[in-house]
């Protein structure tokens, strides 16, 4: 028998929860192929540097906490992973069990490309295998919530700097192949719609977007690169820059590592100030963003 009431399905990316998983967590995200040696070196060195782990798991667990309290007993909110545990399908034979027949299904990346959040779609339908009432939700890097959670951020941050007026401002999001973009792909468009907006709201004066974490592979990815828009700051002369990580909604290696370490490396290299806005996290007007969605999505399909 079906339970009452619609659940949700937050999903992320995933992420080794010790080093001795970041090999294994490798060969999924590499869909199976074996990952060179130093290429594993390399990556958990960047896990050993963050903490030892990846501390998405504890984040999304959170988000999701926080988003049951927000929407009520009636609305089950689970986790499923991209590339590790709890694996997507894991979760979805967990919500098949517990007799849910229909679900709002959010990825936590606002931004819809093909190549990221059409991965999880995939994978979802996949697993659900035509068992559950599916409502996908594409994107959500518009909602005035999120916007609004996100230009708090930068205000916070902007009062770290002696003028804040004069700061430029770097909205940075996970690059992609460039290839994207011959398919008419929209993440490009709608992260600057997102930063427009923020900038908007914030009232900033300067600010820029760019691309950061790059994939190891020889294909061309979307640019301008975060760290080459810095050097480029710094020889302009711009001593102070805040990285606003708008594609990210929580605390994991693109921002502890790629961010704070190896672009605050850099800045200190060119005689940069940098500083980064905190993740939202379970931030309140993210939970209350998310709620809404799941709420408005499920009331599309009349299941409310």
């Amino acid at each position: 028998m079906a339970a009452e009431g619609v659940a949700v399905l937050l999903m992320a990316y995933g992420g080794p929860g010790s080093l001795d998983e970041v090999e294994p967590y490798l060969l999924d995200v590499r869909g199976g192929r074996p990952t060179p040696p130093e290429l594993v070196a390399e990556i958990r060195s960047r896990y050993a540097q963050i903490g030892g782990r990846s501390p998405i798991r504890e984040r999304t667990d959170a988000q999701a906490r926080a988003l049951g309290r927000a929407l009520g007993a009636a609305w089950p909110v689970y986790v499923g992973m991209r590339h590790w545990h709890p694996f997507i399908k894991e979760t979805v034979e967990r919500i098949v069990a517990d007799g849910h027949a229909r679900v709002v299904a959010i990825v936590l990346a606002p931004h819809y490309s093909a190549l990221s959040v059409g991965a999880y779609e995939k994978r979802v339908l996949e697993a659900a295998r035509g068992r559950l009432e599916l409502a996908l939700v594409r994107s959500w890097g518009d909602h005035p919530r999120f916007l609004e959670a996100v230009a708090e951020r930068v205000r916070q941050a902007l009062q770290r700097f002696p003028a804040p007026k004069t700061v430029q401002v770097l909205f940075t999001a996970h690059s992609l192949p460039a290839r994207i973009l011959a398919a008419g792909d929209p993440y490009p468009d709608e992260l600057h719609a997102s930063a427009a907006a923020v900038a908007a709201l914030a009232g900033l004066a300067h600010w820029r977007l760019a691309y950061q974490s790059a994939g190891a592979t020889p294909e061309p990815w979307l640019g301008p690169e975060a760290g080459a828009v810095m050097t480029e700051l710094a020889a302009q002369g711009q001593r102070h820059v805040l990285v606003v990580p708008i594609g990210f909604v929580s605390d994991h290696v693109e921002v502890l590592y790629d961010v704070d370490i190896a672009y605050r490396a850099l800045a200190d290299r060119v005689g940069i100030q940098l500083e980064r806005t905190d993740s939202l996290n379970d931030d309140p007007l993210l939970v209350a963003a998310l709620a809404q969605i799941a709420r408005t999505t499920a009331g599309e399909r009349g299941w409310v």
